[in-house]
């Protein structure tokens, strides 16, 4: 089925909608704006180039799923380049006329790298974003946290002993920085008179130190992930009100660089089941 049948499909639609209601039918809330190609007060609009210029998707405050392929994907719509594509990794620019920050990520249902866009800001998505937009959120705002940032002072080194006595570039290294940085807590390797070790040793080394280990997790915690050769380890920046949460990490999948990203509980290589709160 084309894109313009589609779209001639769900006009239809609407007007069988609007008939229905007459009849006593109770109509949904109404939305800020319909989806037209303009982006209207209210609405969260991607572009499909750089610097706000090609086709315009126009959408509210939260989608899931944008979908992949036509008939059913949500599509650029206004006259320009990209008329009539998928929005889906297709987005290079986005404008955001709500009343709320909107967040957008990588993967679908709100998963994934992620970039915050003010109310009223119009913005290039970044370069992890870029043609690698799947879903779009309002930011959650509640809870606290910290602010999500690289710091870590041996950013780039892969050799060697950090003054806290684990290996530069790996993610306890960083792990231990900020707990040290950010919680004020003076963590090394032998932290109460434990050997930490690597990351999968983490829970344990704390529960020795008669440091608390929960299941869920909390703004300031260090998540550990127990899988794997080693496992992996990172610092809890937000915990969202959809029970997902956002950690700040390195050496994630390797590389011995900095990420930021959404994740959830569970025991899969994306996933954190520990959290050990030193405070």
């Amino acid at each position: 089925m084309s894109g313009r049948i589609g779209r001639a499909l769900r006009t239809v639609g609407v007007t069988i909608a609007i008939a229905v209601a007459g009849v006593g039918v109770a109509a949904a809330p109404a939305q800020a704006a319909s989806r037209d190609g303009v982006c209207d007060s209210g609405e969260f609009c991607y572009y499909y180039n750089s610097d706000f210029a090609g086709s315009i998707s126009d959408h509210g405050s939260s989608l899931a799923d944008y979908g992949a392929t036509q008939p059913t994907c949500y599509e650029f719509q206004s006259a320009g380049n990209g008329q009539g594509q998928c929005i889906k990794n297709n987005a290079a620019s986005a404008w955001n006329r709500t009343g709320s920050t909107i967040r957008v990520y990588f993967n679908s249902d709100f998963g994934g790298t992620s970039q915050d866009i003010a109310s009223g800001a119009k913005v290039n998505l970044n370069a992890s974003l870029k043609n690698n937009n799947a879903s779009h959120q309002p930011a959650p705002t509640g809870g606290g946290g910290y602010p999500a940032k690289d710091d870590y002072p041996y950013r780039g080194q892969t050799t060697g002993v950090d003054p806290w006595n684990f290996y530069k570039g790996q993610c306890t290294s960083f792990a231990a920085w900020a707990v040290r940085s950010r919680l004020d807590v003076a963590f090394h390797n032998y932290y109460a008179g434990v050997h930490w070790g690597n990351a999968n040793n983490w829970a344990n080394a704390a529960r020795s130190a008669g440091i608390p280990v929960y299941g869920s997790p909390k703004a300031g915690d260090v998540a550990v992930r127990l899988g794997g050769t080693f496992g992996h380890v990172a610092f809890v920046t937000r915990v969202n009100s959809n029970g997902t949460f956002e950690v700040d990490e390195y050496n994630y999948n390797g590389g011995s660089a900095y990420s930021h990203r959404t994740v959830s509980v569970g025991t899969a290589n994306s996933q954190f089941s520990q959290f050990v709160r030193f405070k």
